[in-house]
């Protein structure tokens, strides 16, 4: 039987992947979708640790625009990513999963703290580990707690999830005829200041050499073909550049 290309990786949602058309709030058939996906690539014995972003509910960037104190707008959307993060906790152990949350932020009677040994000793014992509240500090995005997150258990990729196929050279929702890369080094994406994740982030996985596979989330069953080596998607690693 064919093996997983990795033992463990890090998920990386954005709030939006949680909602429905509107754009805010939770959709429960997504969430259940999203969490028997991953259900299914632990049952396989992969270990995963996810990052949740919070902007279903609320965006710093976007409070801080309009006038609020960015730092203050910044701690409200780490606990927005709770939130969410708790619901796919549930969502989850609705599946018979065995999950833990770890917040960056200090909140003992709903979550762990974020502790970085016992977040490895979870993923070893098969549980799915979900990391709440960011890096627990403002002006860092989810994005880069992902990257942040994801070296710091050892994780072998970072999987971003999205709505669309992967990266392109143009928004495809716009552009009927934008180009799909199937591959980007990551000073490319540096450089054509594609939307991938933020510019620490990439940096982040370009100094540590961590790959980033981004792919079509909604399409149920798309975690497990990127973990057996399928050609779906766009991964973004040190390589060469073949799109």
């Amino acid at each position: 039987m064919k093996k997983p290309a990795y033992k463990r990786v890090l998920l990386k949602l954005s709030g939006e992947a949680l909602t429905n058309k509107l754009g805010y709030g939770m959709d429960p058939e997504i969430m259940l979708s999203i969490a028997k996906q991953i259900k299914e690539i632990n049952d396989l014995g992969v270990e995963v640790a996810v990052v949740v972003g919070g902007g279903n509910i609320f965006r710093g960037i976007a409070a801080s625009a309009r006038g609020m104190d960015r730092a203050t707008a910044d701690f409200i959307g780490m606990l927005a990513t709770v939130m969410n993060s708790l619901a796919l906790q549930d969502a989850l152990e609705n599946q018979q999963a065995i999950t833990r949350v770890q917040t960056a932020i200090w909140m003992q009677e709903i979550a762990e703290p974020y502790i970085r040994r016992r977040a490895i000793r979870h993923l070893e014992k098969g549980r799915v580990v979900i990391f709440a509240a960011g890096t627990g500090n403002p002006y860092f995005s989810t994005d880069t707690a992902a990257a942040l997150r994801a070296l710091e258990i050892g994780a072998e990729a970072i999987l971003k999830a999205t709505k669309v196929g992967g990266v392109y050279d143009s928004d495809p929702i716009k552009n009927p005829n934008a180009k799909l890369f199937s591959e980007l080094k990551y000073i490319d994406v540096l450089n054509m200041g594609l939307k991938v994740m933020d510019t620490t982030a990439i940096s982040l996985c370009m100094d540590n050499n961590l790959p980033i596979i981004v792919f079509n989330l909604t399409e149920q069953g798309n975690i497990k073909k990127v973990l057996f080596g399928e050609k779906i998607g766009t991964i973004v690693r040190g390589g060469n550049n073949d799109g």
